[in-house]
C-alpha cells in the first residue's frame, strides 16, 4: 500500500537546494524550487548513473556524465541522449514538512 512518509522540513532546503533521500529503498532527489517541492528518482535512464551532481536549471536537471535533461516536475527528458524519463514521486507539503509518496 502506497503511503507518505516524511522526508524534510521545508526548512532544509532553500530555494533552489536539493537533499539526497530515499523511498521504497531506492536513492531519490527532493528538489526545492521557489516555494514548491519535488522528488525524482536518482538515475539518469540513459545510463544509469545517478543525477546527484547534476546542475539544476529552472525546473531541469542534467545528467553530469552525458548532459541529458529531465524536468524534475515530471520526469520527462528533454533532450538526447535520453530517451526514456525518470521516475517521479508524489509531494506534499503539510505543517512545515515534506512528505513523498512511495509507490
Amino acid at each position: 500500500m502506497s503511503e507518505f512518509q516524511p522526508v524534510a522540513s521545508i526548512t532544509d532546503l532553500s530555494p533552489g537546494g536539493r537533499r539526497s533521500i530515499v523511498v521504497d529503498d531506492r536513492a531519490a532527489l527532493l528538489f526545492r524550487i521557489g516555494d514548491d517541492f519535488y522528488a525524482v528518482e536518482d538515475v539518469c535512464s540513459h545510463d544509469g548513473q545517478p543525477l546527484t551532481d547534476g546542475p539544476l536549471n529552472g525546473t531541469a536537471i542534467e545528467c553530469p556524465r552525458h548532459g541529458a535533461r529531465f524536468d524534475v516536475r515530471t520526469g520527462r527528458q528533454l533532450c538526447m541522449p535520453a530517451v526514456e524519463p525518470i521516475a517521479t514521486f508524489e509531494v506534499q507539503v503539510r505543517d512545515g514538512q515534506v512528505y513523498v509518496k512511495s509507490r
